[in-house]
């Protein structure tokens, strides 16, 4: 029986699978007989859904919760007089449309908790056998910096003293950095210039300048758990006592990552910051010195071009936006290594380097 069914797939009119909040969702469901079938209906569903799953505790008991963003069920064949439909052998296409809510938070995956978007259909035989199949498809809320505050387009500047070690060999870290503006959109350049003076008498081992995601994970609006990525980084050489490293010109790619913060989404926060990791020798604590700044998705226009002339959003997304290539895969959220430490707070944090694994474009 099952091997009258030649094809039977969910296609959708964008072959990028990428929309956003408000734009219409079309495609057809495309089935394939190789002889007349009896069937009792085709029905076709979309679901929008923020997942949170946290293991938690030495018995690793499940911390849980779940939003809906999606929830729209139809029929594209129904047997009106509860008698079977005939299908002839052959092929046979069922359109779709659907417009998306305005609101939906972007599609994000990480170790604990997902947002995901996906189509799923199944075609029930009279003779009891339901075939399904689901497509998943990328919803990204963009953020226009244009519309954001002002001051995240002016320059930043930031300095931090830090007392280290004790007695003869005690001293002090002095490190002031600067970044050519405060909001950025991915494939664009992080400029950076620092000065580190090591005044102690203890060399620095490591000097890092690196950029990092820290992804926050709610259930029942308790944060259960926390998440960095480093995203890209910029290490410098080992400074000894009494000298400094001054960085002229540095620069950060950002990847293709989704917006700052997910709007929409009670369950998952993101943000990012741009960090200067110092690590002096012994057993010295690492100095970290974090300036959060602002992922959107429309770049500033130049002083010179009006909004006229420029693209517009859905121009800018459909023509360079490149999501992560890893998000349209499946419908669970992936498991990278990674090690975990308590947190005061009861949540637990996750550092994880991931820059290997962020496609480039």
């Amino acid at each position: 029986m099952t091997r009258k069914l030649l094809k039977f797939q969910i296609i959708l009119d964008k072959d990028s699978l990428l929309y956003l909040p408000g734009q219409v969702l079309a495609g057809r469901v495309l089935l394939e007989t190789l002889e007349s079938t009896a069937v009792l209906g085709l029905h076709f569903h979309v679901l929008g859904e923020c997942t949170v799953n946290v293991a938690k505790g030495v018995r690793r008991d499940k911390s849980y919760d779940k939003e809906n963003y999606i929830d729209f069920r139809m029929k594209l064949l129904d047997d009106f007089d509860n008698k079977p439909i005939l299908l002839s052998a052959g092929v046979h296409c069922f359109p779709f449309k659907l417009g998306l809510p305005v609101s939906l938070p972007s599609t994000f995956l990480g170790q604990h908790g997902w947002i995901q978007y996906y189509c799923k259909t199944s075609l029930q035989e009279s003779s009891g056998i339901t075939h399904k199949n689901q497509q998943v498809f990328i919803v990204l809320n963009p953020i226009d910096l244009n519309l954001e505050d002002p001051l995240l387009s002016d320059p930043l500047e930031a300095s931090v003293s830090h007392r280290v070690g004790v007695g003869p060999l005690g001293g002090t870290i002095r490190c002031n950095v600067g970044l050519d503006k405060r909001a950025y959109v991915p494939g664009e350049n992080i400029l950076l210039t620092g000065e580190i003076h090591n005044q102690t008498k203890l060399a620095i081992k490591l000097l890092k300048y690196a950029l990092i995601e820290t992804v926050q994970f709610y259930a029942h609006g308790k944060l259960l758990h926390q998440e960095r990525r480093e995203l890209a980084a910029l290490v410098r050489e080992r400074i000894k006592s009494g000298s400094r490293d001054v960085l002229q010109n540095g620069h950060l790619t950002v990847p293709p990552l989704p917006p700052t913060n997910l709007l929409g989404c009670h369950l998952i926060r993101i943000r990012y910051s741009v960090c200067i990791l110092i690590e002096p020798n012994l057993m010295e604590r690492q100095v970290a010195l974090r300036v959060p700044i602002t992922l959107g998705t429309y770049p500033y226009r130049r002083d010179d071009q009006d909004q006229d002339q420029g693209e517009n959003l859905q121009q800018w997304v459909e023509n360079y936006v490149r999501y992560p290539s890893t998000l349209p895969v499946s419908r669970t959220g992936p498991n990278p290594r990674s090690s975990s430490d308590p947190d005061p707070s009861g949540a637990t944090t996750t550092t994880t380097t991931l820059s290997n694994s962020i496609p480039q474009d």
